[in-house]
């Protein structure tokens, strides 16, 4: 069984991780925009392999917990 504070530091964990992957990927969106703007969107492989990252650490705080029988 999991505790309060158990479950509370886990929303706390996902809610920075999501902070710092909006203001990183935005760093790198303006610095791609500002720099390089005609060519290839480069923060894309960013926002797509630290989105994907973000969205397990999303699944792992919010899937319902397994039960632990031994057989």
């Amino acid at each position: 069984m999991k505790s309060a504070k158990s479950e509370s530091s886990r929303i706390w964990g996902l809610r920075f991780h999501l902070l710092f992957y909006v203001l990183g990927n935005l760093a790198q969106v303006i610095v791609w925009w500002v720099y390089d703007p005609d060519h290839f969107f480069w923060p894309l492989w960013s926002i797509v392999f630290w989105g994907i990252g973000l969205a397990f650490h999303f699944w792992g705080v919010y899937s319902p917990p397994k039960s632990r029988t031994e057989y």
